[in-house]
C-alpha cells in the first residue's frame, strides 16, 4: 500500500537534521535525485514503536518501500508542474506549530523542550512538509479519475470467503435537529459595546492584540494562541468574516464583524496572496436560561408535529436546524471513515449514545440543553433514531458504505502501485544491500539492476 507515511515527531526530526549536517548517515537509497538516509528510516521506526511496541519486523522494509515510493512521486511532480505553493506548506507548518504549542502549554515550553525558537523549529520541518505535500498533490492527480462501481464493490465483496467477513456489532442510524436560542437587542449592543473597549485599547497601545485574545475571546480553538488563525483561504472562513478580513493592510485591525458565531474584531497579520495568516478575537453575547427555555418550548411544538407525522424529519432540519455539519446530511450523523449513514455507538458523542440506547425506532427524543463541544454555545436539540441494526457479519445490504471504501482503497492502491511500476525505468534506482532481501524491495531491485 503506497500511503505516504511522513510521522517524524519533533525531536526525532530535529535529531535527522542534526545527523545530516554532521554527515554520519548512509545512504540507503536513492531515486533520481533524491536520498534517504538511514536515520530517516531509524526515525521513522522509533516513533513507530512508540504507538505500537509489537510491531511486525517486515516494518523497517515497509517504510523503506514507501519512502522511495514518495520519492517518486516528488520527482513525478517536478517533471509534470505539480506543485505546492509556499502559503500551503507555510499554513501547514502554522498547523503544526499550533498543535505542539496545544500539547506543550505554552510557545515558551516548546521551545524549552525543543531546544530551539520556533522559527528554528519551522525551518527543521519546512522540507519535510514541502516533500510531504508536494508527493500528496502528485498521488491525488494520478489517481483522480479512479472510479468504482456497484458491480466491482459487490465483485469485491463476492470474492471474500464468508468466514473472513468481519464482525460489525449493533450499529445506529441516528439525526437530529438543532436549535440555537434567538438572542435580543439588548444582549446584543452588550457583547459589541464589550468588544469596542477591547478594540479601542489595542488601537491606543494599551494592549496587544494576543494578550486581549487571550484574555477576552470566546474561540476556544485559537484563545490560547493569541486569536492565532494562522494561514487561511477566503473560502475557509465565513463570508461576513472573509470579507472584512481581505480588506486589511497588514497589521490593521477591522471594525466589529457580526457572523453567526457572534462579533468578532480581525487582525490582518500578512496577506499573502489569496490566502493570509489573520487573528481574531470573539465575543459571543450571552445566551439566557430565558432564551434557552424559550426555544425549549419551540423545539417541543417542532418535536408534537414529527410524531404526529404532521412535519417529515427532513423538512424539520431544512426549516429549522443550525447545526451545518450535520444539515448537508440531512439531520443524520454520518460515519467519520465512509461517509455512511449506519455508524457505531462510540462514534457519537456519549450523551447521544446514552440517549438513543433507550430509545425505539422512529422515535424523536424529547428537546433537551446542551453545550456544542466545539463552540461552547448553548443548544437546543431533538435526537431521532432512525435505525438499529443487530450484531452481523458485514453484508451488502446493512455495510455497503464500509466495503464500498475498503473496496475503493483496494482499487486505487492497485492503480498506483501499477502507475508506479511503469514509471520506474525512467528514474535512476540505487539501493542498498542490506534492504535488498526485503519482499518489498523486490521492484526497486529489479530497476536498480537495469542501470
Amino acid at each position: 500500500m503506497y500511503r505516504i507515511l511522513v510521522v517524524l515527531l519533533l525531536a526525532i526530526y530535529s535529531n535527522t537534521i542534526m545527523a545530516q549536517k554532521e554527515n554520519l548517515d548512509k545512504i540507503i537509497a536513492i531515486v533520481g535525485d533524491k536520498i534517504i538516509l538511514h536515520s530517516e528510516l531509524e526515525a521513522a521506526m522509533d516513533d513507530y514503536r512508540r504507538e505500537n511496541p509489537s510491531l511486525d519486523e517486515n516494518l523497517q522494509c515497509q517504510l523503506l518501500d514507501q519512502y522511495m515510493a514518495q520519492k517518486v512521486l516528488i520527482e513525478q511532480a517536478a517533471r509534470d508542474s505539480v506543485i505546492v505553493t509556499d502559503e500551503e506548506i507555510e499554513g501547514n507548518l502554522d498547523n503544526r506549530i499550533r498543535y505542539f504549542v496545544s500539547q506543550y502549554g505554552s510557545e515558551e515550553k516548546l521551545e524549552e523542550v525543543a531546544g530551539k525558537s520556533l522559527y528554528q523549529l519551522k525551518d527543521d520541518y519546512r522540507t519535510m512538509f514541502r516533500d510531504k505535500l508536494t508527493a500528496d498533490r502528485m498521488q491525488q492527480t494520478i489517481m483522480s479519475n479512479v472510479k468504482i462501481t456497484p458491480q466491482e464493490v459487490r465483485a469485491f465483496y463476492d470474492k471474500i470467503p464468508k468466514d473472513s467477513l468481519p464482525f460489525f456489532p449493533s450499529m445506529l442510524e441516528v439525526g437530529q435537529i438543532v436549535f440555537k436560542p434567538d438572542i435580543n437587542k439588548e444582549v446584543e449592543q452588550y457583547a459589541i459595546s464589550k468588544l469596542e473597549e477591547i478594540r479601542k485599547d489595542i488601537i491606543a497601545g494599551k494592549s496587544s492584540f494576543d494578550v486581549m485574545a487571550g484574555v477576552y475571546s470566546e474561540d476556544p480553538g485559537s484563545k490560547d494562541n493569541g486569536g492565532d488563525l494562522g494561514v487561511v483561504g477566503r473560502d475557509e472562513l465565513v463570508p461576513e468574516f472573509a470579507a472584512a478580513a481581505f480588506k486589511l493592510q497588514n497589521g490593521e485591525i477591522s471594525p466589529i464583524v457580526k457572523t453567526k458565531f457572534g462579533f468578532h474584531i480581525v487582525q490582518m497579520v500578512n496577506r499573502q496572496g489569496e490566502k493570509a495568516k489573520l487573528r481574531h478575537i470573539l465575543i459571543k453575547p450571552l445566551v439566557t436560561s430565558d432564551m434557552v427555555k424559550v426555544t425549549l418550548t419551540k423545539a417541543d411544538s417542532v418535536r408534537a408535529n414529527l410524531v404526529s407525522d404532521k412535519l417529515k424529519f427532513s423538512e424539520a432540519v431544512g426549516k429549522y436546524t443550525t447545526d451545518d455539519a450535520t444539515k448537508i446530511t440531512g439531520g443524520m450523523f454520518t460515519d467519520p471513515q465512509t461517509g455512511g449513514a449506519l455508524i457505531v455507538p462510540e462514534s457519537l458523542e456519549p450523551s447521544i449514545a446514552l440517549l438513543v440506547n433507550d430509545m425505539k425506532i422512529g422515535e424523536f427524543s424529547q428537546p433537551m440543553e446542551y453545550v456544542d463541544p466545539q463552540s461552547g454555545d448553548k443548544l437546543v436539540r431533538i435526537v431521532f433514531l432512525k435505525n438499529r441494526t443487530e450484531p452481523h457479519r458485514a453484508n451488502m445490504k446493512d455495510d455497503y458504505g464500509r466495503i464500498q471504501q475498503v473496496a475503493f482503497v483496494e482499487k486505487q492502491n492497485k492503480y498506483l502501485e501499477n502507475w508506479l511500476n511503469t514509471k520506474l525505468s525512467g528514474f535512476y534506482i540505487m539501493l542498498d544491500d542490506e534492504y535488498k532481501s526485503c519482499d518489498t524491495m523486490t521492484k526497486w531491485v529489479q530497476a536498480s539492476a537495469k542501470k
